[in-house]
């Protein structure tokens, strides 16, 4: 017992000892100091080097960037999917070649593989409802949302239209703030805008730009046109909103201009009041519902404009269609449609696919030089209806030979000639991982001397200058008419994100 006492005080007097030590050194000396070294001065700077009331304005900005983004960040979400895919992968045990089972050596074995993605949604009623893009949503087996304060929940498909790239999606909570749509055709260039998802799996992350331009044609729906933004969009922003200075969703982020995959400054977005009209149609009838009058106009070649008409010159009227029952005649210019300025083709297309069937409106037109005004009556649009709204091949005029310089001259300076493509099975799709809307032609090779960084195998073209590939002779045919003096603008597909790419002449 007299033993462990005096061990026990030893102890206690070896850690006294330590204690006093190391407190000694804390005073008079720094123990991850070199010996002999004293410690620098320093004094932090106390104030800022410019009076706040000389940027009270911009101060003031800082606060109400800070109260907008707080009022709209709790109805942006995060889509999270899932789909089960099936993999085949050969196996066995690589010893039994040398011992005479050779075949058993790759024994195939088919095994479930779950893929994972992720996108951005808003929330857009009271009971739920949240407008993302269709192909965050294509083809998956599950669907979770999250929202900002963490809450994850199980979300249902209510409907998709994968031509305008928009789906609805509804989640069992009440307990949701949703945000405004706005009236998006009141947007101007120069508008201030806020960009908020979840790009690369960054939550909740926001940023700001401007409407750069109105009225981009939309590669996926010939009815409808873009919003162009310079907000930084990249991969994940798909299907979050487009916010303006009062806090409403003025647009629905879809899609990018990228050589490298990542934000370059060009985003698109789809304007709300085509998300309204959509949404509206998805609720209402489950599918998108289109208006339609039945017109037929030639399209513009490069390098002509509109400006001597201002309007839409009929080409052709459907038989039976409302322009037909309007008594619409070749040669009509169409001015304004239910009291809105028609400037060109793709607004009164958009104009009329936007309308409510049934709805009477009244047209606008000159013919032969003199003024009208035509009542009739906004039809759905038929399936079988040429989207373009261009006339039929038969009746299309002869295209102008590209302009070339003697001696095929052009042709060195041609990008599109260092892409190698072939037609897209539906084997290869499954393979690349396509969503099921995808058409067109899949990249082969890519000359490593073209210059073309920013395209791969693998990548699929679907539309080149806007218009439509189907095959390999449809892209043989389109790029064959194209002048290799200009550049030329592809909606590639690759895995599935979609973007575009512009060629540049070398």
């Amino acid at each position: 017992m007299k033993n462990l006492a005096k061990f026990l005080l030893f102890v206690l007097l070896i850690s006294a000892g330590i204690s006093f030590l190391y407190d000694y050194r804390l005073k008079h000396g720094n123990l991850n100091s070199a010996p002999g070294l004293t410690p620098e001065k320093y004094t932090l700077a106390s104030e800022s080097n410019i009076n706040p009331k000389q940027v009270a304005s911009l101060e003031a900005l800082n606060q109400e960037r800070r109260a907008l983004v707080k009022s709209v960040v709790p109805s942006v979400v995060a889509v999270k999917t899932s789909r089960t895919i099936g993999v085949r992968r050969y196996g066995g045990n690589p010893f039994d070649y040398f011992f005479g089972n050779q075949g058993q050596l790759r024994r195939p074995r088919d095994e479930a593989l779950v893929q994972n993605s992720l996108g951005s949604g808003v929330i857009v009623t009271n009971e739920g409802h949240i407008i993302t893009n269709n192909h965050v949503v294509d083809q998956v087996d599950e669907i979770e949302i999250q929202l900002s304060d963490g809450r994850t929940k199980k979300a249902r498909l209510i409907g998709a239209d994968a031509q305008i790239d928009l789906a609805v999606l509804k989640i069992d909570n009440t307990d949701v703030k949703p945000l405004k749509l706005a009236d998006s055709d009141t947007t101007q260039v120069g508008d201030f805008v806020l960009a908020i998802g979840n790009p690369f799996g960054f939550e909740e992350t926001v940023t700001d730009g401007i409407i750069s331009s109105k009225g981009r044609p939309n590669r996926a729906d010939a009815f409808s046109d873009l919003l162009q933004t310079n907000a930084a969009i990249n991969p994940g922003n798909s299907g979050g909103p487009l916010i303006n200075l009062r806090g409403e969703v003025v647009g629905i982020n879809t899609a990018i201009i990228s050589s490298s995959g990542g934000s370059q400054g060009v985003g698109f977005a789809i304007p709300s009041n085509t998300v309204r009209t959509a949404l509206e149609s998805l609720l209402k009838q489950g599918r998108i519902i289109r208006g339609y009058l039945g017109i037929y106009s030639n399209a513009l070649r490069p390098g002509q404009t509109d400006t001597e008409t201002d309007g839409v010159v009929v080409t052709a009227v459907a038989p039976g269609s409302p322009a037909a029952q309007a008594q619409l005649q070749e040669g009509d210019v169409i001015r304004k449609f239910d009291g809105h300025d028609v400037k060109n083709f793709t607004a009164l297309r958009s104009l009329v696919a936007e309308s409510g069937i049934n709805k009477k409106v009244e047209l606008d037109i000159i013919r032969n030089g003199k003024s009208m005004k035509v009542p009739t009556e906004i039809k759905e649009q038929p399936v079988d209806f040429q989207t373009t709204g261009q006339l039929p091949q038969s009746r299309q005029p002869p295209q102008q030979p590209p302009l070339i310089a003697p001696g095929n001259q052009g042709e060195s300076n041609n990008p599109l000639a260092s892409i190698h493509v072939g037609d897209l099975t539906p084997e290869l799709a499954s393979q690349l991982d396509l969503p099921r809307n995808v058409h067109g032609v899949v990249i082969t090779n890519v000359d490593p001397d073209g210059g073309l960084a920013e395209l791969q195998k693998g990548d699929v073209i679907e539309e080149v200058n806007q218009q439509p590939v189907s095959s390999v002779s449809d892209y043989n045919k389109i790029t064959g008419s194209l002048d290799p003096a200009q550049s030329q603008v592809l909606s590639v597909c690759r895995h599935r994100a979609r973007s575009f790419v512009v060629l540049r002449p070398r």
